[in-house]
């Protein structure tokens, strides 16, 4: 991959060529690989397939905190190596899905950063590219979910004109000291 600064240089058509030959290296890459793989921020799921009628104790699943090893007693691991970023061991787990599926879901310790790819070995995808899906205020904890409504609330009284809610709670503050010390003369003072 060229560096961002070459990027820059590019016309609007070179990177949209660019993009679009990256994309197709990085489907085919992807493709190539033993399972396929999903991410939300806080989690990663994978997806491997193996032959029909797998039964759980066929299969040897081995989950660390930072590798994953996954094969069929027996034979030759399927998946095996260090994960590309740490993991919350006591929340990962797996299934046998249909006895052809097995599915992996790992979660994440770090839940603000997206993963370049499972195993440290194995190609890396752009995660600049990285569309979310929309969340819901409701599926935040309550201390992310204050800020994002205090966020909005503020955003709507900027377009509006109107004070933000830090504004207000200074404009609050100023009027609750003016009304405790009704001696002081504040018509010519200039508060920012």
């Amino acid at each position: 991959m060229s560096s961002d600064n070459d990027y820059d240089k590019l016309t609007k058509e070179e990177r949209e060529a660019r993009d679009k030959a990256d994309r197709e290296r990085e489907v085919a890459e992807q493709a190539a690989l033993p399972y396929r793989w999903k991410q939300e921020l806080g989690e990663v799921d994978i997806t491997v397939p193996v032959p029909k009628g797998t039964r759980a104790r066929d299969l040897v699943v081995v989950i660390q905190k930072k590798k994953l090893s996954v094969g069929l007693k027996g034979q030759e691991k399927i998946m095996e190596g260090e994960l590309c970023k740490e993991i919350k061991l006591e929340d990962s787990t797996w299934t046998l899905e249909d006895q052809q599926s097995l599915l992996i879901h790992l979660e994440k310790l770090n839940k603000q950063q997206w993963w370049d790819n499972i195993l440290t070995h194995h190609p890396k995808i752009d995660t600049r590219k990285i569309q979310p899906e929309n969340s819901k205020l409701s599926d935040l904890d309550g201390e992310t979910r204050g800020m994002v409504e205090k966020m909005m609330f503020d955003n709507q009284q900027k377009q509006m004109g109107k004070p933000t809610s830090d504004e207000l709670k200074k404009m609050e503050a100023l009027k609750k000291f003016q009304a405790a010390h009704p001696e002081l003369d504040f018509s010519n003072a200039k508060i920012s």
